[in-house]
């Protein structure tokens, strides 16, 4: 079992809105980001697009619990929950210490690239993925 992958991410002007909080856009940012950094580290640089296949987010659910405002230090975590042939979950929040900022869970789809039709993710990842769940 993986431990949950955390991201430190400083917030500055261009992350904000009028009123100096984060825009809520953002977040989506902050948490791919998170993503991308734990798909690495499983061992996939570019895990968006390869041999002819691509991740593409199916899903998002995602809950607005504080807001984060200009100069704070927040960590976007990314956390593998569910692994299946064609799609994985990741259960994903931004903190800012012990607060809950944001709390999310993300669906990925692995497509062809072409095709843009569902396809099963190469054993390969599948392994690795499962082996961090």
């Amino acid at each position: 079992m993986t431990e949950e992958y955390c991201l430190p991410i400083r917030v500055y002007v261009e992350d904000t809105d009028a009123g100096g909080i984060v825009y809520y856009a953002n977040y989506l940012k902050y948490i791919e980001r998170a993503r991308t950094e734990l798909i690495r580290t499983l061992g996939y640089d570019k895990p968006a697009l390869f041999d002819g296949l691509q991740f593409v987010v199916h899903s998002v659910q995602i809950q607005y619990r504080q807001p984060a405002v200009l100069d704070d230090e927040v960590l976007a975590t990314a956390k593998l929950v569910k692994v299946s042939r064609t799609s994985f979950t990741i259960a994903q929040r931004v903190l800012r210490g012990d607060d809950v900022l944001v709390e999310a869970e993300v669906k990925v789809a692995c497509i062809h690239h072409e095709k843009k039709k569902p396809s099963a993710i190469p054993d390969h990842m599948l392994e690795a993925l499962k082996s961090a769940v």
